[in-house]
């Protein structure tokens, strides 16, 4: 059945709250957006649009909207800019404006003369006066307030958060005097002797610190570390956390923790079988997360009984009062999912809220629970402090480079404590594009974009915060969704296909981005792949946001881009997470993959011609550079196109574990769950056996690929 076209009121409606009425897809063919897509999309922004009536009315609503509150909720602007605010009041009525800033001083804000006929809100006469914040401001996170002298409020103010952002996140020191070369991994996928089943912290300190000192890496890129359930079966995909502010306890080194000498001798025992257990795991071809997860939640549930004492006690109360709310509200969270299981829309309806008295009385009742899963954020959080002073000390320009997933689990803890802020009905995920034929769906509820700006983007700030401390920097997974995102409406019959684009304050998120990079000394990537607009990428390289190029995506004129022609401000690599190993690719492991799962949209034969013609074209310029030798074989190949990316002007350039090892095997499939063993393959070796971190630091490729992909 076909479609049908949106009216022309519902065109405007939508286009009066950023959600988008046509697009063009990534074979250029210009697609319009259906109405009931529309209407669905807009529902989930809380928007009545169920009828023409209901279109009109949120047509007017959404022009007198601004007039219905004294400030705007939330004032983004950068440093030296010197932005209009319009503050509404009874007309008639005095106001004047003044900026409190973080560190406690006050300034004036002058008024504009400019006249504004006034409006009828709601039967009343609404004036507007209009102020000029001073460009003198200093970035950071401060207060407009509106001091009136209407009696129709209550304390005669009204506040709205500002944030001063810097104009450009400067590059770090290191990365200014020319390119710098790193390690990506998943670090689950790098188990040692020391870990129990799954790579752990300890792993990655030392992986970082054996790549700083023999390869001369600069940093070490890692997946989301986002925490999962508190519970099994624990979610797989470091992409669809619970929530991205903290982070999975299955990290934790349990060997590392200060407190285990204090174990009697039988606890003590106990840890050590419960470790053995799991680590007989280390020689299966599938990460079991959940066996490892079970045998550590039991020995940190026998540490945390012991308590802290002195300085560590003290530090413990120091990050419990830094974390605040939010903190104590996941903790909640965790000790709920224990008790009740999940998902927690199964809970007692008396739990779904989290300011509710029954969830206040069970925080209270298991306080012991509640204090262990704010123990344990506590342990990462120092665990990763420890991993980048490694790192650095080592040698590290940067460190550790953290990642952060587009959104969160639909029943996770963001979901439950954060649900304000967070749009219903729809999912996120990406359009058709040319090796996700059939679109994506990523299972995760998007930002509200209204609602950010009503919580003065708090949930963002101390998310992103969260990520920086402790590292060298931050790549945004998907960042084209601070621009845009892909809402798919929940429904019998939808598809991705059947998705629009909602658009976001990128000003205000790129902004906020930047001002914590600043802060934290940090360098911020923007996986910017796929159907993403040049205008976007351009913005991204205005405010030093590095962009991301991956040599099999990059083509002009039907060959390979030359090095020459990369960006500066970019994160070159020869492969992604979301292919193969560059092994694995040029044996056409993503086309195998493909026809398995019933997802290519033309014949296989098709398919394996156009991704042998591509490498082909690979092949015969890497042929031309005199990097490769005309029939060289494939370990000869990957290390030609390392080459190739040492050879372009990228600040940043990173060298996959994977290929390191000689993997072939795709750690991820987009667009399948359990069809594929998503983010459950360990590393192996080219003979398909699993490869322990002593073996990695044990390979022969690595120091070739590294020099390569210097240029030297």
């Amino acid at each position: 059945m076909t479609p049908t076209a949106p009216s022309a009121a519902l065109v405007e409606l939508a286009h009066a709250h950023g959600v988008a009425t046509d697009f063009h897809d990534w074979l250029g063919q210009h697609t319009v957006i259906s109405d009931r897509t529309l209407r669905t999309v807009l529902g989930a922004l809380g928007v009545d649009a169920g009828s023409e009536e209901a279109v009109s009315a949120a047509l007017a609503d959404a022009e007198n909207r601004p007039w219905r509150r004294t400030l705007p909720p939330t004032v983004v602007c950068r440093a030296g800019w010197t932005p209009w605010v319009h503050a509404h009041v009874p007309h008639g009525s005095g106001v004047r404006l003044t900026v409190e800033l973080e560190d406690g001083t006050t300034r004036d804000v002058p008024q504009v003369e400019r006249w504004v006929h006034p409006r009828t809100i709601d039967g009343r006469e609404v004036g507007e006066a209009t102020f000029e914040l001073p460009g003198d401001l200093p970035t950071g996170w401060h207060r407009i307030v509106a001091h009136l002298d209407a009696p129709a409020v209550t304390d005669g103010t009204d506040t709205a958060t500002l944030v001063v952002t810097p104009q450009r996140l400067e590059l770090p020191e290191a990365l200014r005097h020319g390119g710098v070369t790193g390690l990506m991994t998943q670090i689950y996928q790098v188990r040692s002797a020391a870990s129990w089943g799954v790579g752990d912290l300890g792993d990655l300190g030392d992986l970082a610190s054996w790549a700083a000192t023999e390869l001369g890496a600069e940093f070490v890129l890692v997946n989301p570390l986002h925490a999962a359930e508190p519970v099994v079966p624990m979610e797989a995909s470091p992409y669809l956390p619970t929530t991205r502010r903290f982070v999975n306890p299955v990290y934790l080194r349990v060997g590392d923790i200060p407190e285990l000498v204090r174990l009697d001798a039988g606890a003590r025992a106990r840890v050590d079988e419960l470790a053995d257990s799991v680590r007989a795991l280390d020689a299966t071809d599938t990460i079991d997360r959940d066996a490892a997860w079970t045998a550590k939640r039991e020995a940190l549930g026998l540490i945390h009984a012991l308590g802290l004492e002195g300085r560590r006690a003290r530090d413990f109360e120091r990050f419990r009062e830094r974390e605040g709310e939010g903190l104590a509200t996941f903790a909640t969270w965790c000790a709920l999912a224990e008790r009740h299981g999940l998902p927690w829309t199964d809970w007692p309806v008396e739990l779904h809220d989290p300011a509710s008295p029954a969830v206040t009385e069970f925080a209270a009742a298991q306080a012991d629970l509640v204090d262990f899963h704010m123990w344990l954020q506590w342990l990462l959080d120092r665990q990763l402090g420890e991993v980048q002073r490694e790192a650095t000390e080592a040698g590290m320009s940067l460190g550790i480079v953290h990642d952060l997933a587009v959104g969160v689990h639909p029943f996770g803890a963001d979901a439950w404590g954060l649900a304000d802020a967070l749009a219903r009905g729809v999912t996120v995920g990406a359009p058709p594009d040319q090796f996700n034929q059939l679109g994506q769906n990523w299972s995760q509820p998007p930002w509200h974009p209204e609602r950010l700006a009503e919580l003065g983007y708090a949930p963002f700030r101390d998310m992103v915060r969260t990520v920086l401390r402790d590292s060298g920097g931050i790549r945004v997974d998907h960042v084209i969704g601070l621009f845009r995102l892909w809402w798919i409406p929940q429904g019998e019959g939808l598809t991705p296909a059947d998705g629009t684009y909602v658009t976001y304050d990128h000003e205000a998120l790129i902004g906020i981005l930047c001002l914590e990079a600043e802060r934290a000394g940090a360098v911020v990537i923007g996986e910017d792949l796929g159907v993403v607009p040049a205008i976007a990428r351009d913005y991204l390289s205005e405010r030093g946001v590095l962009g991301t190029s991956i040599m099999w995506f990059e083509n002009t004129d039907g060959a390979p881009t030359p090095p020459e022609s990369y960006r500066e401000l970019c994160l070159s690599s020869v492969t992604t997470h979301d292919l193969p190993p560059t092994a694995g690719f040029l044996a056409l492991e993503h086309v195998a993959i493909r026809e398995r799962l019933g997802l290519l949209t033309r014949p296989v034969e098709e398919e394996r011609a156009a991704e042998e013609h591509s490498i082909a074209t690979v092949r015969d310029a890497l042929v031309a550079r005199g990097w490769l030798e005309p029939g060289a074989g494939p370990a000869s190949m990957v290390e030609a196109m390392h080459r190739w990316i040492g050879h372009t002007p990228s600040v940043l350039r990173a060298v996959s574990l994977a290929d390191v090892v000689g993997d072939r095997r795709a750690i991820n499939q987009p667009g399948t769950e359990d069809e594929y063993p998503n983010w459950r393959l360990p590393l192996t070796g080219p003979d398909g056996r699993p490869v322990s971190l002593e073996d990695v630091m044990g390979s022969t490729l690595a120091e070739p690929l590294f020099r390569a992909t210097r240029g030297d």
